[in-house]
């Protein structure tokens, strides 16, 4: 590829100053993945808006990613990520396809007729929370900020009995930090196997909820999605729609309770609930990176090296987000009254995330009613006790410990 190349930090102990140095070293930058192959990394906003539209770039490794066709990286962490048969891995009618099966569950009706559900499961939580001791630490992240989105995307599934949620939200941790190729794949194998009892519950017992949608779903030619990819999709929607949320409200919090003049805002309506999760979207998006997409044939960038056709494509959101030629100077400070925020932490495109609007949804949700009741919030350790979570795909803290309440005198 002949240009610097750059290692990417395993455990993700700083994605943020590892974006700023990639961004330091232009906007198409060499790396080599963590137990994975050489990519470009794009850190522009504006170049990953454009690639993410271009027909030259493919999600498909089986058409697309010589290496793999070759049988390289099977055998590793990202066989989960690019080796998957669902919309997030499917190029052009595949993808048309896939994505067409699964919409009618994330209609903008369907969100909203989640809602009570959302209140529902938010409220409990909170309930769970109060019972705590006053001036007690709390992780926030195991109370509340974990446990809410599982608990929807459970409902949204279908999912029976607590142990299977407890399991499933254990099995999509792994799948979105670990870059161990044994423990990766134990986990997918576990995962399948999980997803293929609920399958196999719903085609004897099918109810109003995501899975059965799709185990009867067809095209208007009649077919259905296969096994495989339906095994894949309802994975590609507990890991996109569990993990990514739970770092949405956990960074959100985080970000306000080290921005408390901010905070201080929202509560005098200065700034909206919604300029919060926008905000923190742009500035700490919950996925840092996303693997993988190839080059279908040569791409030149202007003023920058030319991708050639089967090269691997890493876009860093989490470079995009703080990128000054689209943010401006103070790209890299956060502001929840920043005017004309636009961000791509969803994606852009044909490949723009489906369950958007409920991730948006659940953290509306959560904030006001998580703060209307805790107003005396706030951190128990210092910043930089603070830990990130592992890897470095995703941008999020390991636990967030709080004090819902100053300790009695």
């Amino acid at each position: 590829m002949g240009q610097q190349l750059v290692a990417l930090d395993p455990s993700g102990s700083d994605v943020y100053a590892e974006a700023e140095r990639l961004r330091g070293l232009g906007p198409v930058t060499r790396v080599q993945i963590p137990e994975g192959p050489e990519a470009w990394s794009i850190t522009s906003h504006a170049l990953i808006k454009k690639l993410l539209t271009d027909p030259r770039v493919s999600k498909d490794p089986n058409k697309h990613w010589p290496a793999w066709q070759r049988g390289e990286y099977q055998d590793g962490w990202l066989a989960t990520w690019v080796g998957v048969t669902n919309m997030f891995t499917a190029y052009g009618e595949d993808h048309r396809r896939l994505r067409k099966l699964i919409a009618p569950a994330f209609t903008a009706r369907r969100t909203e007729a989640m809602q009570p559900s959302v209140e529902r499961i938010t409220a409990a939580l909170i309930e769970d929370l109060a019972a705590a001791p006053a001036g007690a630490v709390t992780d926030l992240r195991a109370g509340f900020a974990h446990p809410l989105p599982m608990q929807v995307i459970c409902e949204l599934f279908g999912i029976p009995g607590d142990d299977t949620r407890t399991e499933l939200a254990r099995l999509a941790e792994i799948i979105m930090t670990s870059v161990d190729p044994e423990e990766a794949g134990k986990t997918l194998m576990a995962t399948h196997e999980l997803l293929r009892g609920l399958v196999a519950l719903k085609r004897r017992q099918p109810a109003e909820d995501l899975t059965s949608l799709l185990v009867t779903s067809r095209d208007e030619d009649g077919q259905k999605m296969s096994e495989q990819e339906l095994l894949d999709t309802l994975l590609l929607v507990l890991v996109a729609g569990h993990e990514t949320t739970v770092n949405l409200i956990g960074n959100a919090v985080h970000n306000l309770l080290t921005h408390p003049e901010q905070l201080k805002q929202v509560r005098a309506g200065q700034a909206s609930w919604n300029d919060v999760i926008e905000e923190t979207l742009r500035w700490s998006p919950s996925v840092a990176n996303l693997p993988l997409r190839f080059a279908v044939e040569d791409i030149e960038i202007p003023d920058g090296p030319t991708i050639r056709k089967g090269d691997a494509i890493l876009p860093s959101f989490v470079a995009a987000g703080r990128d000054s030629e689209q943010h401006g100077p103070t790209a890299g400070e956060f502001s929840v009254r920043r005017p004309n925020v636009e961000h791509l932490s969803f994606g852009h495109g044909v490949h723009h995330c489906l369950g958007a609007p409920l991730a948006r949804m659940e953290t509306r949700l959560a904030l006001p009613a998580l703060f209307d009741r805790f107003p005396d919030l706030e951190l128990a350790v210092s910043e930089e006790e603070l830990e990130p979570s592992a890897g470095f795909i995703t941008t999020g803290l390991r636990s967030l410990p709080i004090r819902l309440a100053p300790a009695t005198s």
